[in-house]
Protein backbone atom coordinates (compact mmCIF):
# COMPACT_ATOMS: atom_id res chain seq x y z
CA UNK A 1 0.00 0.00 0.00
CA UNK A 2 1.03 3.79 -0.87
CA UNK A 3 2.35 5.33 2.26
CA UNK A 4 0.18 8.65 2.39
CA UNK A 5 3.59 10.84 2.08
CA UNK A 6 4.14 9.09 -1.42
CA UNK A 7 0.79 9.11 -2.37
CA UNK A 8 0.78 12.80 -2.32
CA UNK A 9 3.84 13.18 -3.79
CA UNK A 10 2.86 10.83 -6.81
CA UNK A 11 -0.68 13.27 -7.32
CA UNK A 12 1.27 15.72 -7.01
CA UNK A 13 4.21 14.72 -9.57
CA UNK A 14 1.02 13.10 -12.03
CA UNK A 15 -0.59 16.97 -11.91
CA UNK A 16 2.57 18.47 -13.00
CA UNK A 17 3.35 15.56 -15.99
CA UNK A 18 -0.44 16.07 -17.29
CA UNK A 19 0.44 20.19 -17.32
CA UNK A 20 3.67 19.55 -19.21
CA UNK A 21 3.27 16.74 -22.01
CA UNK A 22 -0.64 16.55 -21.89
CA UNK A 23 -2.83 14.19 -19.55
CA UNK A 24 -2.94 11.21 -22.54
CA UNK A 25 0.78 10.66 -21.16
CA UNK A 26 -0.89 10.03 -17.46
CA UNK A 27 -2.53 6.50 -16.60
CA UNK A 28 -4.03 5.91 -13.19
CA UNK A 29 -6.79 3.56 -13.84
CA UNK A 30 -5.59 0.78 -11.83
CA UNK A 31 -7.20 -1.85 -14.40
CA UNK A 32 -4.88 -0.39 -17.07
CA UNK A 33 -1.80 -0.36 -14.72
CA UNK A 34 -2.48 -4.19 -13.36
CA UNK A 35 -0.74 -5.71 -16.33
CA UNK A 36 2.15 -3.96 -16.11
CA UNK A 37 2.62 -4.79 -11.85
CA UNK A 38 4.10 -8.17 -12.13
CA UNK A 39 6.95 -9.83 -14.00
CA UNK A 40 6.82 -12.53 -17.08
CA UNK A 41 7.04 -15.56 -14.86
CA UNK A 42 4.95 -14.00 -11.97
CA UNK A 43 7.42 -14.69 -9.28
CA UNK A 44 7.49 -11.00 -8.49
CA UNK A 45 4.67 -8.64 -7.56
CA UNK A 46 4.58 -4.73 -7.13
CA UNK A 47 2.20 -1.85 -6.54
CA UNK A 48 1.59 1.45 -8.23
CA UNK A 49 -0.83 3.69 -8.80
CA UNK A 50 0.40 5.66 -11.75
CA UNK A 51 2.09 4.79 -15.15
CA UNK A 52 3.48 7.16 -17.69
CA UNK A 53 3.79 7.29 -21.11
CA UNK A 54 5.28 9.80 -22.85
CA UNK A 55 5.74 9.70 -26.62
CA UNK A 56 9.33 11.72 -27.25
CA UNK A 57 12.56 12.25 -25.67
CA UNK A 58 12.16 15.77 -24.17
CA UNK A 59 9.31 14.24 -22.88
CA UNK A 60 11.14 11.40 -21.12
CA UNK A 61 13.65 14.46 -20.15
CA UNK A 62 10.51 16.79 -18.82
CA UNK A 63 9.21 13.42 -16.56
CA UNK A 64 12.47 12.33 -15.44
CA UNK A 65 13.24 16.48 -14.05
CA UNK A 66 9.52 16.21 -12.73
CA UNK A 67 10.32 13.16 -11.08
CA UNK A 68 13.77 14.54 -9.20
CA UNK A 69 11.31 17.67 -7.93
CA UNK A 70 8.71 15.54 -6.26
CA UNK A 71 11.56 12.74 -5.20
CA UNK A 72 9.43 10.29 -7.16
CA UNK A 73 11.01 7.07 -8.02
CA UNK A 74 10.45 6.05 -11.86
CA UNK A 75 10.93 1.95 -12.92
CA UNK A 76 11.96 2.36 -16.65
CA UNK A 77 9.71 -0.50 -18.50
CA UNK A 78 8.93 -2.09 -22.21
CA UNK A 79 7.90 -5.45 -22.73
CA UNK A 80 7.95 -6.37 -18.90
CA UNK A 81 9.78 -9.34 -20.41
CA UNK A 82 12.67 -9.10 -17.83
CA UNK A 83 13.34 -12.57 -15.64
CA UNK A 84 14.47 -11.51 -12.62
CA UNK A 85 12.12 -8.97 -12.07
CA UNK A 86 14.33 -6.42 -13.03
CA UNK A 87 11.11 -3.92 -14.36
CA UNK A 88 8.85 -4.69 -11.48
CA UNK A 89 7.82 -2.00 -9.23
CA UNK A 90 8.26 -1.95 -5.28
CA UNK A 91 5.54 -3.36 -3.31
CA UNK A 92 5.52 -0.36 -1.53
CA UNK A 93 3.60 1.91 -4.09
CA UNK A 94 6.21 4.66 -3.92
CA UNK A 95 7.45 4.73 -7.10
CA UNK A 96 5.83 5.47 -11.19
CA UNK A 97 6.02 2.94 -13.96
CA UNK A 98 7.94 4.85 -16.69
CA UNK A 99 6.28 3.06 -20.11
CA UNK A 100 8.81 3.51 -23.71
CA UNK A 101 6.18 1.62 -24.98
CA UNK A 102 4.85 4.47 -27.11
CA UNK A 103 8.30 5.39 -28.18
CA UNK A 104 8.48 3.20 -30.83
CA UNK A 105 9.81 4.37 -34.00
CA UNK A 106 12.40 3.27 -36.24
CA UNK A 107 14.24 6.40 -37.13
CA UNK A 108 16.23 5.22 -39.35
CA UNK A 109 17.62 2.03 -41.48
CA UNK A 110 20.41 2.54 -43.37
CA UNK A 111 21.27 -0.12 -45.61
CA UNK A 112 24.64 1.13 -46.85
CA UNK A 113 26.35 1.85 -43.47
CA UNK A 114 24.59 -1.24 -41.74
CA UNK A 115 23.22 0.15 -38.61
CA UNK A 116 19.87 1.20 -37.60
CA UNK A 117 18.04 3.68 -35.65
CA UNK A 118 15.48 2.67 -32.76
CA UNK A 119 13.46 4.28 -30.23
CA UNK A 120 13.23 2.34 -27.37
CA UNK A 121 9.60 0.94 -26.96
CA UNK A 122 10.37 -0.51 -30.63
CA UNK A 123 9.83 -4.52 -30.42
CA UNK A 124 12.35 -7.12 -31.52
CA UNK A 125 10.60 -8.51 -34.27
CA UNK A 126 9.45 -5.21 -35.83
CA UNK A 127 12.89 -4.19 -36.03
CA UNK A 128 13.61 -7.67 -37.90
CA UNK A 129 10.98 -7.36 -40.50
CA UNK A 130 11.68 -3.41 -41.21
CA UNK A 131 15.58 -4.47 -41.86
CA UNK A 132 14.66 -7.43 -43.38
CA UNK A 133 12.54 -4.83 -46.23
CA UNK A 134 16.42 -3.17 -46.72
CA UNK A 135 17.82 -6.42 -47.18
CA UNK A 136 19.74 -6.47 -44.23
CA UNK A 137 19.37 -8.36 -40.80
CA UNK A 138 19.47 -7.58 -36.73
CA UNK A 139 21.46 -10.25 -35.25
CA UNK A 140 19.89 -10.92 -31.98
CA UNK A 141 16.70 -12.96 -31.56
CA UNK A 142 15.16 -15.05 -28.95
CA UNK A 143 11.85 -16.12 -27.66
CA UNK A 144 10.04 -12.75 -26.42
CA UNK A 145 11.00 -11.30 -29.65
CA UNK A 146 7.17 -10.26 -30.21
CA UNK A 147 7.22 -8.43 -26.96
CA UNK A 148 10.74 -7.60 -26.12
CA UNK A 149 11.47 -4.45 -26.87
CA UNK A 150 14.72 -2.60 -27.63
CA UNK A 151 15.33 -0.54 -24.61
CA UNK A 152 15.03 -2.95 -22.17
CA UNK A 153 17.15 -5.57 -24.71
CA UNK A 154 19.89 -2.67 -24.33
CA UNK A 155 19.52 -1.91 -21.05
CA UNK A 156 20.11 -5.72 -19.72
CA UNK A 157 22.43 -6.68 -22.53
CA UNK A 158 20.34 -9.37 -23.86
CA UNK A 159 21.72 -12.47 -25.45
CA UNK A 160 19.55 -15.01 -27.34
CA UNK A 161 21.35 -18.02 -29.72
CA UNK A 162 23.34 -15.70 -32.36
CA UNK A 163 26.40 -14.92 -29.99
CA UNK A 164 27.96 -17.42 -31.09
CA UNK A 165 28.91 -14.69 -34.21
CA UNK A 166 27.58 -11.49 -33.12
CA UNK A 167 28.00 -11.37 -29.45
CA UNK A 168 25.77 -9.92 -26.75
CA UNK A 169 23.46 -6.59 -27.08
CA UNK A 170 26.33 -4.42 -25.91
CA UNK A 171 28.23 -5.91 -29.03
CA UNK A 172 25.48 -4.24 -31.26
CA UNK A 173 24.87 -1.24 -30.02
CA UNK A 174 26.72 1.16 -31.46
CA UNK A 175 25.62 4.57 -29.93
CA UNK A 176 22.95 5.24 -27.33
CA UNK A 177 20.52 8.03 -26.48
CA UNK A 178 19.48 8.61 -22.82
CA UNK A 179 17.80 10.37 -20.23
CA UNK A 180 20.06 10.75 -16.92
CA UNK A 181 18.66 11.16 -13.89
CA UNK A 182 18.90 14.83 -13.41
CA UNK A 183 17.00 15.20 -16.59
CA UNK A 184 19.85 16.37 -19.42
CA UNK A 185 19.62 14.12 -22.85
CA UNK A 186 22.59 12.28 -23.67
CA UNK A 187 23.40 12.43 -27.08
CA UNK A 188 25.58 9.28 -28.03
CA UNK A 189 23.61 8.33 -30.90
CA UNK A 190 26.59 9.17 -33.49
CA UNK A 191 28.02 5.33 -34.75
CA UNK A 192 31.54 6.98 -33.85
CA UNK A 193 34.12 4.08 -34.50
CA UNK A 194 36.50 6.22 -33.05
CA UNK A 195 35.88 8.00 -29.65
CA UNK A 196 38.25 8.51 -26.27
CA UNK A 197 36.38 11.42 -25.01
CA UNK A 198 37.13 9.16 -21.07
CA UNK A 199 34.52 7.05 -19.92
CA UNK A 200 32.52 5.54 -22.75
CA UNK A 201 28.76 6.57 -21.03
CA UNK A 202 27.13 4.64 -24.06
CA UNK A 203 28.46 1.18 -22.29
CA UNK A 204 27.99 2.36 -18.71
CA UNK A 205 23.82 2.39 -19.60
CA UNK A 206 24.01 -1.05 -21.91
CA UNK A 207 23.53 -3.70 -19.13
CA UNK A 208 22.43 -0.94 -16.24
CA UNK A 209 18.87 -2.20 -16.19
CA UNK A 210 17.42 1.17 -16.09
CA UNK A 211 19.75 2.09 -12.66
CA UNK A 212 21.75 4.73 -14.54
CA UNK A 213 19.37 6.76 -17.38
CA UNK A 214 16.42 6.02 -19.27
CA UNK A 215 17.59 4.56 -22.82
CA UNK A 216 15.14 6.15 -25.11
CA UNK A 217 17.18 5.39 -28.97
CA UNK A 218 19.81 3.07 -29.43
CA UNK A 219 22.37 2.68 -33.04
CA UNK A 220 22.08 -0.74 -33.52
CA UNK A 221 24.80 -2.75 -35.82
CA UNK A 222 23.10 -4.54 -39.04
CA UNK A 223 24.17 -7.30 -41.44
CA UNK A 224 23.66 -8.58 -44.60
CA UNK A 225 20.54 -10.20 -44.61
CA UNK A 226 20.55 -14.57 -44.75
CA UNK A 227 21.02 -16.13 -48.23
CA UNK A 228 20.50 -19.58 -46.98
CA UNK A 229 21.04 -21.15 -44.57
CA UNK A 230 20.94 -24.77 -43.03
CA UNK A 231 19.96 -26.80 -39.13
CA UNK A 232 20.87 -29.70 -38.70
CA UNK A 233 20.27 -31.99 -35.19
CA UNK A 234 23.12 -34.27 -33.90
CA UNK A 235 23.23 -36.81 -31.16
CA UNK A 236 26.17 -37.29 -29.76
CA UNK A 237 27.31 -39.11 -26.22
CA UNK A 238 28.02 -36.10 -24.04
CA UNK A 239 28.71 -32.50 -23.37
CA UNK A 240 32.56 -33.56 -23.98
CA UNK A 241 31.95 -34.67 -27.31
CA UNK A 242 29.95 -31.51 -28.41
CA UNK A 243 32.32 -29.35 -27.86
CA UNK A 244 35.22 -31.43 -29.50
CA UNK A 245 32.07 -30.79 -32.29
CA UNK A 246 32.14 -27.35 -32.10
CA UNK A 247 35.90 -26.95 -32.30
CA UNK A 248 36.10 -28.42 -35.67
CA UNK A 249 32.96 -26.20 -36.68
CA UNK A 250 34.80 -23.44 -35.67
CA UNK A 251 37.79 -24.28 -36.88
CA UNK A 252 36.46 -25.38 -40.75
CA UNK A 253 33.77 -22.96 -41.16
CA UNK A 254 33.25 -19.09 -40.41
CA UNK A 255 29.74 -19.85 -41.44
CA UNK A 256 28.59 -21.62 -37.76
CA UNK A 257 25.90 -18.83 -36.04
CA UNK A 258 23.97 -21.09 -33.82
CA UNK A 259 24.94 -24.22 -31.87
CA UNK A 260 22.69 -25.44 -28.79
CA UNK A 261 23.16 -27.90 -26.42
CA UNK A 262 19.82 -30.11 -25.46
CA UNK A 263 20.04 -33.10 -22.75
CA UNK A 264 17.85 -35.92 -23.91
CA UNK A 265 15.36 -35.17 -21.20
CA UNK A 266 14.83 -31.75 -21.85
CA UNK A 267 14.06 -33.48 -25.40
CA UNK A 268 11.56 -35.60 -24.15
CA UNK A 269 9.79 -33.02 -22.16
CA UNK A 270 9.54 -30.68 -25.05
CA UNK A 271 8.03 -34.70 -26.82
CA UNK A 272 5.46 -34.90 -23.90
CA UNK A 273 4.29 -31.75 -23.76
CA UNK A 274 4.66 -29.69 -27.38
CA UNK A 275 1.93 -30.97 -29.66
CA UNK A 276 3.41 -31.15 -32.94
CA UNK A 277 6.94 -32.07 -32.10
CA UNK A 278 8.96 -35.31 -32.76
CA UNK A 279 12.30 -37.02 -32.33
CA UNK A 280 14.56 -35.80 -35.18
CA UNK A 281 16.28 -38.83 -35.38
CA UNK A 282 15.64 -42.77 -34.95
CA UNK A 283 17.37 -43.78 -31.87
CA UNK A 284 17.86 -42.39 -28.28
CA UNK A 285 20.53 -40.37 -27.74
CA UNK A 286 21.99 -38.72 -24.15
CA UNK A 287 22.33 -35.49 -25.76
CA UNK A 288 21.68 -33.66 -28.54
CA UNK A 289 23.40 -30.21 -30.54
CA UNK A 290 21.58 -27.71 -32.86
CA UNK A 291 23.86 -26.42 -35.50
CA UNK A 292 22.48 -24.06 -37.74
CA UNK A 293 25.03 -22.71 -40.58
CA UNK A 294 24.46 -19.70 -42.25
CA UNK A 295 25.72 -17.63 -45.32
CA UNK A 296 25.19 -13.88 -46.61
CA UNK A 297 26.37 -13.98 -50.11
CA UNK A 298 24.60 -16.75 -52.69
CA UNK A 299 28.02 -17.29 -54.37
CA UNK A 300 29.55 -18.73 -50.89
CA UNK A 301 29.43 -22.80 -50.26
CA UNK A 302 25.97 -23.95 -49.98
CA UNK A 303 25.42 -23.49 -45.89
CA UNK A 304 23.96 -27.33 -46.17
CA UNK A 305 27.26 -28.57 -48.13
CA UNK A 306 28.71 -26.83 -45.26
CA UNK A 307 26.75 -28.55 -42.57
CA UNK A 308 27.30 -31.96 -44.65
CA UNK A 309 30.96 -31.55 -44.61
CA UNK A 310 31.47 -30.69 -40.69
CA UNK A 311 28.84 -33.42 -40.07
CA UNK A 312 30.80 -36.03 -41.98
CA UNK A 313 34.27 -35.19 -40.46
CA UNK A 314 32.62 -34.85 -36.90
CA UNK A 315 31.36 -38.57 -37.72
CA UNK A 316 35.04 -39.73 -38.99
CA UNK A 317 36.16 -38.72 -35.55
CA UNK A 318 33.80 -40.44 -33.61
CA UNK A 319 32.00 -36.83 -32.26
CA UNK A 320 28.90 -37.88 -33.54
CA UNK A 321 26.29 -40.43 -32.94
CA UNK A 322 23.66 -39.42 -35.64
CA UNK A 323 22.67 -36.67 -37.39
CA UNK A 324 19.93 -34.94 -39.36
CA UNK A 325 19.68 -32.36 -41.75
CA UNK A 326 16.16 -29.88 -42.39
CA UNK A 327 15.44 -30.66 -46.04
CA UNK A 328 12.97 -27.31 -45.79
CA UNK A 329 12.45 -24.06 -43.92
CA UNK A 330 9.57 -25.83 -42.47
CA UNK A 331 11.78 -28.63 -40.92
CA UNK A 332 14.54 -25.87 -40.02
CA UNK A 333 11.26 -24.19 -37.67
CA UNK A 334 10.67 -27.91 -36.49
CA UNK A 335 13.68 -28.50 -35.14
CA UNK A 336 14.50 -25.13 -33.72
CA UNK A 337 11.04 -25.30 -32.15
CA UNK A 338 12.58 -28.40 -30.26
CA UNK A 339 15.05 -25.91 -28.63
CA UNK A 340 12.85 -22.93 -28.06
CA UNK A 341 10.32 -24.50 -26.33
CA UNK A 342 12.44 -26.34 -23.51
CA UNK A 343 11.37 -23.81 -20.44
CA UNK A 344 7.73 -24.12 -21.99
CA UNK A 345 7.78 -27.90 -21.43
CA UNK A 346 9.48 -27.67 -17.99
CA UNK A 347 6.84 -25.51 -16.75
CA UNK A 348 4.14 -28.11 -17.83
CA UNK A 349 5.86 -30.55 -16.46
CA UNK A 350 6.20 -29.56 -12.94
CA UNK A 351 7.98 -26.61 -10.75
CA UNK A 352 11.62 -25.92 -11.16
CA UNK A 353 14.14 -23.08 -10.28
CA UNK A 354 16.01 -21.95 -13.10
CA UNK A 355 19.67 -20.54 -13.32
CA UNK A 356 20.93 -18.22 -16.14
CA UNK A 357 24.28 -18.77 -15.75
CA UNK A 358 27.81 -18.82 -17.37
CA UNK A 359 30.75 -20.55 -16.91
CA UNK A 360 34.00 -20.48 -19.58
CA UNK A 361 33.52 -22.76 -22.68
CA UNK A 362 36.15 -24.80 -21.77
CA UNK A 363 34.63 -25.89 -17.87
CA UNK A 364 30.91 -26.35 -19.88
CA UNK A 365 30.87 -29.87 -20.16
CA UNK A 366 31.82 -30.96 -17.06
CA UNK A 367 29.98 -28.34 -15.22
CA UNK A 368 26.67 -29.36 -17.03
CA UNK A 369 27.44 -33.38 -15.57
CA UNK A 370 29.35 -32.28 -12.19
CA UNK A 371 27.25 -29.67 -11.33
CA UNK A 372 23.82 -31.27 -11.63
CA UNK A 373 24.89 -34.51 -10.47
CA UNK A 374 26.02 -32.33 -7.10
CA UNK A 375 22.42 -30.21 -7.09
CA UNK A 376 20.93 -33.87 -6.98
CA UNK A 377 23.00 -35.40 -4.08
CA UNK A 378 22.38 -32.15 -2.44
CA UNK A 379 18.89 -32.32 -2.64
CA UNK A 380 17.57 -35.41 -2.93
CA UNK A 381 14.03 -35.93 -4.54
CA UNK A 382 15.28 -33.11 -7.42
CA UNK A 383 16.30 -33.25 -10.71
CA UNK A 384 18.97 -31.21 -12.33
CA UNK A 385 19.60 -30.54 -15.74
CA UNK A 386 21.28 -27.83 -18.16
CA UNK A 387 20.98 -26.82 -21.85
CA UNK A 388 21.87 -23.73 -23.63
CA UNK A 389 24.07 -22.03 -26.23
CA UNK A 390 27.50 -24.24 -25.40
CA UNK A 391 29.30 -21.39 -28.06
CA UNK A 392 29.03 -18.37 -25.37
CA UNK A 393 29.20 -21.09 -22.30
CA UNK A 394 25.65 -19.90 -21.38
CA UNK A 395 24.12 -22.76 -19.00
CA UNK A 396 20.16 -22.93 -18.31
CA UNK A 397 20.85 -24.86 -15.56
CA UNK A 398 17.40 -25.61 -14.13
CA UNK A 399 16.46 -27.78 -11.06
CA UNK A 400 13.50 -29.54 -11.01
CA UNK A 401 10.81 -30.29 -7.96
CA UNK A 402 10.44 -33.74 -6.81
CA UNK A 403 7.72 -35.82 -8.28
CA UNK A 404 4.33 -34.22 -6.46
CA UNK A 405 5.27 -30.46 -5.72
CA UNK A 406 3.12 -27.92 -6.19
CA UNK A 407 4.47 -24.18 -6.86
CA UNK A 408 5.07 -23.36 -3.50
CA UNK A 409 8.42 -25.43 -4.01
CA UNK A 410 9.95 -22.88 -6.15
CA UNK A 411 9.50 -20.30 -3.02
CA UNK A 412 10.39 -22.57 -0.12
CA UNK A 413 13.44 -23.94 -1.79
CA UNK A 414 15.17 -21.10 -3.69
CA UNK A 415 16.90 -19.57 -1.17
CA UNK A 416 18.82 -23.07 -0.16
CA UNK A 417 18.84 -24.64 -3.78
CA UNK A 418 20.02 -20.87 -5.80
CA UNK A 419 22.79 -19.95 -3.63
CA UNK A 420 24.49 -23.76 -3.89
CA UNK A 421 24.04 -24.06 -7.59
CA UNK A 422 25.80 -19.88 -7.83
CA UNK A 423 28.41 -21.50 -5.71
CA UNK A 424 29.24 -23.96 -7.90
CA UNK A 425 29.35 -21.29 -10.88
CA UNK A 426 31.73 -18.99 -9.39
CA UNK A 427 34.19 -22.00 -8.22
CA UNK A 428 33.74 -22.53 -11.79
CA UNK A 429 35.16 -19.41 -12.69
CA UNK A 430 31.49 -18.20 -13.82
CA UNK A 431 28.88 -15.98 -13.55
CA UNK A 432 25.37 -15.66 -12.06
CA UNK A 433 24.01 -13.86 -14.71
CA UNK A 434 24.73 -14.42 -18.26
CA UNK A 435 22.16 -12.67 -20.24
CA UNK A 436 18.64 -12.09 -18.22
CA UNK A 437 20.16 -9.38 -16.04
CA UNK A 438 20.72 -9.40 -11.83
CA UNK A 439 17.25 -7.22 -11.31
CA UNK A 440 15.86 -8.25 -8.23
CA UNK A 441 15.93 -11.34 -7.94
CA UNK A 442 20.02 -11.72 -8.06
CA UNK A 443 20.94 -8.66 -6.40
CA UNK A 444 21.66 -10.13 -2.58
CA UNK A 445 23.79 -12.76 -4.56
CA UNK A 446 25.50 -10.62 -6.03
CA UNK A 447 26.80 -8.86 -3.07
CA UNK A 448 27.20 -11.86 -1.81
CA UNK A 449 29.51 -13.37 -4.44
CA UNK A 450 30.81 -10.23 -6.08
CA UNK A 451 34.47 -9.02 -4.72
CA UNK A 452 34.86 -5.89 -2.54
CA UNK A 453 36.24 -3.97 -5.49
CA UNK A 454 33.32 -4.95 -8.27
CA UNK A 455 30.59 -3.73 -5.30
CA UNK A 456 32.42 -0.38 -4.35
CA UNK A 457 32.77 0.65 -8.15
CA UNK A 458 29.07 -0.17 -9.15
CA UNK A 459 27.94 1.59 -5.96
CA UNK A 460 30.07 4.37 -6.70
CA UNK A 461 28.82 4.94 -9.62
CA UNK A 462 25.17 4.49 -8.99
CA UNK A 463 25.61 6.68 -6.58
CA UNK A 464 27.60 9.39 -8.73
CA UNK A 465 24.76 9.01 -11.72
CA UNK A 466 21.72 8.73 -9.27
CA UNK A 467 22.34 10.30 -5.82
CA UNK A 468 18.66 10.05 -4.74
CA UNK A 469 18.41 6.22 -5.77
CA UNK A 470 14.84 7.54 -7.90
CA UNK A 471 15.79 5.24 -10.90
CA UNK A 472 14.87 1.83 -10.73
CA UNK A 473 15.45 1.47 -6.77
CA UNK A 474 16.13 -2.22 -5.68
CA UNK A 475 17.35 -3.42 -8.47
CA UNK A 476 21.45 -4.53 -9.43
CA UNK A 477 22.63 -2.84 -6.42
CA UNK A 478 21.44 -1.20 -3.74
CA UNK A 479 22.91 1.82 -1.76
CA UNK A 480 23.67 2.05 1.33
CA UNK A 481 21.97 5.51 2.77
CA UNK A 482 24.19 8.60 2.65
CA UNK A 483 26.09 9.97 6.13
CA UNK A 484 25.07 13.19 7.46
CA UNK A 485 28.52 14.59 7.11
CA UNK A 486 28.56 14.01 3.45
Amino acid sequence: MTAPDSAAALNAFAAAVAARIGADAVVTDPDAIAPWLADWRGRYHGASTLLLQPRTTPDVATVVALAAAHHVPLVPQGGNTSMVGGATPPADGSAAILSLRRMNAIRRVDADAGLAVAEAGVILSDLHDAALAKGRRFPLTLGAKGSATIGGLTSTNAGGTQVLRFGTMRALVLGVEAVLPDGSIHDGLAPLKKDNRGYDLNQLLVGAEGTLGVITAVTLKLVPAVAARAVGWVGVDSPHAALDLLRLCEATSDSIESFEIVPAHSLALVLEHIPGTRDPLAGPHPWHVLIESVVSDAAAEAPAETLERLLAMGLERGLIRDAAIAASETQAEALWKLRDSISEAERASGPALQHDISVPVAAMPDFMIDGAAAVEAAFPGTSAGAFGHLGDGNVHFHVRAPAGADRSWVVENSGRISPFVHDLVVAAGGSISAEHGIGQMKRDELARLSSPARMHALAAIKRAFDPDNLFNPGKLVTLAPARADQ
